[in-house]
Order: C-alpha cells, then sequence, then structure tokens
C-alpha cells in the first residue's frame, strides 16, 4: 500500500496542476488580450478559497457521516479527529473542489466583478459543491445520487462538470452578454497558451481519473489500468469526433477545436471511467466530441453568452458521460452493472440519466438563489467603462503585454485581436 499512497501523492499535484496553471492557461488564451489576466487570476484565487474552506468544512460536509444532501460540517471540522495519513486523500479531494468553482469563471469572462467572483466562490462550494460532492463520492444508503438513485460516477460527471456547466449558464443569463457579443468579433488572443493548457489538462487528468480509484475488493492494478486507458482513448476519440464535425460545419479544422476536443473527451469519459470497456470509453469519446462541437454554437441561437463554452463542453460532456454509462458499461468494470449493450437492460440507463437530472436541477436552483443575493447587493457585473477599457486594468490595475501601439490603451484587445470576421462559428465563439 506504500505504493498507493506515494500514487495519490502524486495524483493530488496533478489534480492541483489541472487549474493552477492549466485551466488558467487555457482559458487565458481564450480570452481576449485585456482581460487574460482576471481570466487567470479568478481560477487561482478559486484554488486558495476554496482549499481553505474544504479544510475546514468541506470534507466534514462530504464525508463524515451519512445525509441526503451532506453531512454534519463540524464532525471533522478543520480535520478535528482525522489522521495525518489521511490528509492526503483530504487533499485529493480538496482538488476537485478547486476545480469545479474554477471551470464556472469561464463563462463569465471579460465582464463578472473581481469582488463579486470572491464573494461567490465560497458560498458556491459550501451550498452547491460540498453537498454534491458527498451526493456523488461519498456513497452511503442516505447519499442521493450514488446511494439512493444508484447512479456511477467514477471521477465527478455529475459533482463536477454538470454541477459547473449549470452554474456557468446560470451566471452567464443573470450577469448578460458582453458589449458587442454577435456584433463584433471576440476572437482568442492566445491560442498556443490554449493549446499548453489543454495539453497540461490532458497530462494532469490521469490524477483525476485514475487516482479516484475506489478500493472494494478489487485488484488496484487493474484498475489502473482501465482508467489510464480509458482516459487515453475517449480523450483521442473526442478530438477525431470534434474535428470532423468542425470540418463539416465551418469547413476548417482548428487547433482551438482540437484543443476543446481534448476537453471534452476528458469531461465525458470522467464518470465512466472505471465502468467501460476500450471500446465503449472510444465510442464515448467520439459522441462527446462530436456533441460538444456542434453544441457550443447554441448560445448564438438561444441568445446567451456562455464566453468560454463552459455550457458547450462540461455541461453537456457531462451529461453525455454521465448518460451513456447507461449505455456502455460493462459487470467487469468497477461498478459491476451491465449497460444497455451488454445485457443490463433499462435500468442502468434510468439511474444515470435520473443521476443527472437531480444534478442539473440541485444546481441550478442553488446557482440561482446565490447569484440572484450577489447581483441585488454588490452587483455581479463591472460597469461599462471598466468592460470596455478592459477587466484587467479596471479590476487589478495591470496589463497582460507592455505592448502600445497609436490609441490603443494598456490591454486594449485591438492589439493581438485582428478586426476581421472569426474563422469559423466554433472560433468566434472563445473570447
Amino acid at each position: 500500500m506504500d505504493g498507493y499512497y506515494a500514487f495519490m501523492l502524486v495524483a493530488t499535484a496533478l489534480v492541483l496542476m489541472m487549474t493552477v496553471p492549466a485551466l488558467a492557461l487555457f482559458y487565458g488564451g481564450m480570452s481576449r488580450s485585456k482581460s487574460v489576466l482576471n481570466m487567470m487570476m479568478m481560477s487561482y484565487v478559486a484554488a486558495a478559497i476554496v482549499g481553505i474552506l474544504y479544510v475546514a468544512v468541506g470534507w466534514s460536509m462530504g464525508w463524515s457521516g451519512d445525509g441526503t444532501f451532506f453531512a454534519n460540517p463540524f464532525d471533522l471540522f478543520w480535520l478535528d479527529g482525522v489522521g495525518t495519513g489521511d490528509y492526503v486523500f483530504v487533499m485529493f479531494q480538496m482538488t476537485f473542489a478547486i476545480i469545479t468553482v474554477a471551470l464556472i469563471s469561464g463563462a463569465v469572462a471579460d465582464r463578472m466583478k473581481f469582488s463579486a467572483w470572491v464573494v461567490f466562490v465560497p458560498v458556491w462550494a459550501l451550498l452547491c459543491y460540498f453537498p454534491m460532492a458527498h451526493m456523488v463520492f461519498s456513497c452511503t444508503e442516505d447519499s442521493l445520487i450514488c446511494g439512493r438513485i444508484g447512479a456511477q460516477d467514477y471521477a465527478g460527471g455529475t459533482a463536477v462538470h454538470i454541477n459547473a456547466g449549470v452554474a456557468g449558464l446560470v451566471l452567464a443569463v443573470l450577469i448578460g452578454k458582453r458589449l458587442g457579443f454577435g456584433k463584433e468579433p471576440m476572437r482568442p488572443h492566445n491560442l498556443t497558451l490554449t493549446m499548453l493548457g489543454a495539453g497540461l489538462l490532458w497530462f494532469g487528468w490521469y490524477g483525476f481519473n485514475v487516482g479516484s480509484i475506489v478500493i472494494v475488493d478489487q485488484d488496484i492494478t487493474a484498475e489502473m489500468g482501465r482508467t489510464f486507458a480509458n482516459t487515453t482513448l475517449a480523450t483521442m476519440g473526442a478530438i477525431i469526433g470534434w474535428l470532423v464535425v468542425e470540418k463539416v460545419l465551418h469547413k476548417k479544422a482548428t487547433s482551438l477545436g482540437a484543443a476543446s476536443g481534448i476537453v471534452a473527451g476528458l469531461v465525458a469519459i470522467t464518470p465512466a471511467a472505471g465502468a467501460v470497456d476500450l471500446s465503449g470509453a472510444t465510442a464515448i469519446g467520439l459522441i462527446a466530441g462530436a456533441v460538444c462541437a456542434w453544441a457550443v454554437g447554441l448560445k448564438f441561437k438561444l441568445g446567451y453568452d456562455d464566453s468560454l463554452d463552459v455550457v458547450g463542453v462540461h455541461l453537456v460532456g457531462g451529461i453525455i458521460g454521465t448518460v451513456l454509462i447507461g449505455i456502455f458499461s460493462t459487470s467487469e468494470g468497477a461498478g459491476g452493472v451491465d449497460g444497455l449493450l451488454y445485457g443490463g437492460g433499462l435500468g442502468s440507463l434510468g439511474d444515470q440519466t435520473l443521476g443527472a437530472l437531480v444534478a442539473i436541477v440541485f444546481s441550478g436552483v442553488v446557482t440561482t438563489v446565490i447569484a440572484l443575493a450577489i447581483k441585488f447587493t454588490i452587483g455581479l457585473r463591472l460597469d461599462e467603462d471598466g468592460e470596455v477599457a478592459g477587466i484587467d486594468v479596471a479590476a487589478h490595475g495591470e496589463s497582460a503585454y507592455d505592448i502600445h501601439t497609436g490609441g490603443g490603451g494598456a490591454g486594449s484587445s485591438s492589439v493581438l485581436a485582428p478586426k476581421t470576421a472569426p474563422l469559423s462559428q466554433s472560433e468566434g465563439a472563445r473570447a
């Protein structure tokens, strides 16, 4: 077991790296040059706030005992009663909480007040993520999603991706569209950063999925091999699925599409990593890449401004991965349940669908209450002058690039983002 604990230390560090710097780079590159620092700061600040809050009450709410929605926040307050040998498991789950909150920031790029974000982060973690983590990961008979419903979720399709995706949609709707959305090109300012961030996310995701092994009369080595291979193949499948759809719809297969396909595949395989075989993982990746490539364009049709496609990738990808367990899971996997294609009937598919619906409703209601409370007190949105000048300067007094052009101003998006029509709908959707 010493080797297992050593691996968990590495896995925990990998998952933390997924937020800082991987997600920060991924989102930062997709943002406009006048808001890249703020975008990255939202990830870094989320890590600091959520990490401390998790040690204070998050672990206790998730793991200290029974409860339909959450356990007693004070039973293990500040890890009182938790042995230091178990700290690695606390830190591992803490990194899940951090990245879930940080994911939401992509939906409100360019326009959410930094002070509002600082308030939103701990309140949402306390009222939405910690309870959802208990319902999904602390599988007691009373816990809702994995206990009473019986839905499988290996590493967070519901608690992480559907949860964050719904929250991002709610915030995007309540905060309103960016100035010029749908009228002006809002292209990523640095796709090199985005590609680098996507590669680091893929690397770190092995800690995310493989580290989520549940040791219950299972061969640890076999489970590691299964989740590692499934994570790899699903991601590769999603890249292909995304690029094919992008080529068909927009006549271009872009680097942004490849980076987005990586994330879509990782999102979709997250809940299913231990439940499916290699063919199932590949199929889930292909489906997720293709559907998410189409879904990122829905914001133009439906009129919500999800700046960096949190909804199109994380909400849609999370639903796909969670529900498809009911089709592709095999009894040889960690959950021991055959899906529809393996003769298991409709039972698992029903459980998975219900689990996804519960996550959508819970996150939607709680996030709406939190966001409205902030909106009508300190306000959610940056003022118009600050948004035009750039949130980096308005909120932080800094500019990412010390580049001076005639009439450009510090941090102006005109420095690095040419005022031409985007190459494709999906490319124009990312800033």
